[in-house]
């Protein structure tokens, strides 16, 4: 169902707000590329969401004052949980994913980054207990055989017999998953503004992302940071945190509450689409199987919204005045 805008300023708006995120996220992945040549995911998420945490804080507090930061009858542990999942979640999986597929870690995140609306029509059809239609389906189908065709470059006999393909192609996933519940978990808090949904999610998130990171250190499944691999890195983090996890953010959560859902989600299109050509630019160049699979991936989302949106308009106009 589609919202109910106050004013088409609101709905441009909210197009521009969605537009901007999907942009910066899409330019994330190939940046991430060779950060991670300088260190792991895991200390790369704890700095980059510490940096956007401060963001959301002091813009918190200046447009809503101390009173941003009360729960004002919400979950804090819904509200906690929802924050692990989205930013440990999302930050762990997708990069060490990204991480396991080497120089071609940026297109595959990214185009299973298109996956989500899909992955959320599943969800809601497993929590409601009901089948989605079988078009979405089919529709399902082809979005997956899309990001197939990225990962595997077209030679899927090649993917099959290098098992690696599968665990990160399956973290990616499962990373793209925890979003997919992190930005639909927001309408649940119908007293919180997007800024304030946003900034203590992350904070709360971070007390698990940093346990994460302290625990892999103790157990010495990851080494403790160099001063070194800390200092290469700044220049991702400037990227990282202010841009693509701030304002990104920031701009995503504000532009789902104002679209909703069904229209915010169709800019998933756009993360591919900056990947490859930020990884063209720096020497990373699609082949045309990948191109084809980015192709029927977007084609699947776009005509799986216009069928939702055709089953919605006959239901209004079925149902009694």
């Amino acid at each position: 169902m589609a919202p109910q805008l106050s004013s088409s300023s609101g709905y441009w708006k909210g197009i521009a707000s969605c537009l901007v995120a999907t942009v910066l996220i899409g330019a994330m992945f190939p940046v991430m590329t060779d950060a991670l040549r300088y260190t792991d995911p895991f200390t790369f998420t704890s700095l980059r969401y510490l940096i956007a945490g401060v963001a959301f804080a002091l813009l918190l507090l200046r447009r809503e004052g101390a009173a941003g930061f009360r729960t004002n009858g919400e979950s804090l542990p819904l509200a906690w949980l929802l924050g692990s999942v989205g930013f440990c979640g999302f930050g762990s999986f997708v990069f060490l994913g990204q991480q396991l597929s080497g120089d071609e870690g940026a297109l595959n995140a990214s185009v299973m980054m298109a996956t989500q609306p899909m992955m959320g029509l599943v969800v809601n059809a497993l929590l409601r207990r009901s089948m989605p239609p079988l078009p979405s389906l089919l529709f399902v189908v082809a979005s997956f055989t899309g990001v197939a065709l990225v990962i595997t470059r077209g030679d899927l006999h090649a993917a099959w017999l290098a098992p690696q393909h599968f665990a990160a192609s399956g973290l990616i996933l499962l990373g793209a998953l925890c979003w997919v519940v992190y930005t639909f978990g927001s309408a649940h808090f119908t007293r919180w503004s997007a800024l304030k949904y946003t900034a203590l999610t992350t904070w709360l998130g971070l007390t698990t992302i940093v346990g994460v990171n302290v625990v892999l250190i103790m157990a010495h499944v990851i080494a403790t940071p160099a001063l070194t691999s800390l200092g290469a890195v700044v220049p991702h983090l400037i990227y990282m945190g202010p841009i693509a996890g701030f304002v990104a953010i920031l701009c995503w959560i504000s532009g789902n509450r104002t679209l909703g859902p069904m229209n915010g989600v169709l800019f998933m299109d756009v993360v591919p689409v900056t990947a490859f050509a930020v990884s063209a630019l720096t020497g990373t160049v699609p082949n045309g199987a990948q191109i084809a699979g980015v192709a029927v991936t977007a084609s699947a989302l776009v005509l799986n919204n216009m069928y939702l949106r055709q089953l919605a308009r006959r239901a209004q106009v079925a149902a009694p005045a």
